[in-house]
């Protein structure tokens, strides 16, 4: 059963219909800022990460979901007592869901007159840390990096009464650890063919 989800999303697309249907199954939603206007502007009532960790976001923006509390419930293995005592001593709840993707890189770096400052600053942290975590424990957590991928969690929701299957995580964690290594790579790439910026 999804109770609580993670919601960090560049492109917006589609990413209304499944906020509300995991609503509809009583999904708490936390968002970062982008995202949590996007939601409120079609009635729904997400919480800031912010609120969420009780930390606003800081450094411009560049430390929003890098806290414990987003990670450890990311992280912790449900049928661990170790992880449950730890989790209970800290008030962390688990998190059973994120949907996050990253901003497209690829596509800043392909404009023209962009400066690596620029590229730079856009490279996501604390999403393609959210995906990893979320993606290492699929056993209990589903992660989505892609809008195409929203229809088959929308399916499994209503089939299944607000959870995902065993069989859809594992091939969603799959698909997030390709897409953290692609957008790596491009970043690498693009680091290789620079000149080494001054100190």
């Amino acid at each position: 059963m999804i109770r609580r989800v993670i919601m960090s999303c560049h492109d917006k697309t589609g990413l209304v219909d499944l906020a509300r249907l995991l609503a509809e199954f009583g999904a708490e939603i936390i968002s970062t800022a982008g995202t949590m206007d996007v939601l409120e502007n079609a009635g729904l009532a997400p919480a800031s990460i912010g609120d969420y960790t009780g930390t606003e976001e800081m450094l411009g923006g560049r430390v929003k979901s890098l806290h414990p509390k987003v990670h450890a419930g990311l992280l912790g293995v449900r049928d661990s007592k170790l992880h449950a005592e730890q989790m209970q001593a800290h008030d962390f709840p688990w998190i059973d869901m994120v949907v996050v993707n990253l901003h497209p890189v690829e596509e800043l770096i392909a404009q023209p007159g962009v400066t690596s400052e620029e590229v730079i600053e856009q490279i996501d942290i604390g999403g393609s840390a959210m995906i990893r975590s979320g993606a290492k424990n699929f056993r209990y957590v589903t992660v989505a990096t892609a809008p195409s991928q929203y229809s088959v969690l929308m399916h499994e929701l209503r089939a299944y009464e607000g959870a995902v299957t065993y069989a859809t995580r594992y091939r969603l964690a799959q698909d997030a650890f390709a897409h953290t290594a692609r957008y790596d790579a491009v970043i690498a790439r693009y680091l290789e063919q620079l000149e080494p910026p001054a100190e």
